[in-house]
């Protein structure tokens, strides 16, 4: 599973169809600097997941994705290409929150059912999860 933390905010705003260029001009000087070297190692700035595996598990990911919001997308796959940024980090030129397979959040509002629909709770690793 590859998993991208995210503030419900940003999804609100970049939905369904994330990248990093379209909100490149809104970043800080450590994020430009960032973003600079990305662009000059790969040629674009990728969004960046974590990826499970046996010794990384998915609770980890999941915590660690928090960090940066309070939402978490998971992916059985991603589109091509894909980068490998460190070891449990990967990334995509694009990504469509549309193909994801859950939704763990610690939001529980309509806007996350208005764009994700037909989804059912269970409680998981957080206060929700959306399958």
């Amino acid at each position: 599973m590859f998993y991208h933390g995210i503030k419900w905010e940003y999804v609100r705003k970049e939905y369904p169809l994330l990248s990093p260029r379209r909100i490149a001009g809104k970043n800080g000087k450590a994020q430009s600097m960032d973003r600079l070297h990305l662009l000059q190692q790969f040629g674009l700035e990728p969004v960046h997941l974590l990826e499970a595996d046996e010794s990384y598990p998915d609770e980890r990911c999941i915590a660690e994705c928090l960090a940066f919001g309070d939402t978490v997308f998971a992916f059985e796959r991603l589109s091509l290409p894909m980068w490998q940024l460190s070891r449990h980090e990967v990334g995509v030129e694009v990504l469509d929150l549309r193909t994801c397979s859950a939704i763990y959040t610690k939001r529980y509002d309509a806007k996350v059912w208005e764009l994700f629909p037909g989804v059912r709770r269970i409680s998981d690793l957080l206060p929700m999860k959306f399958l």
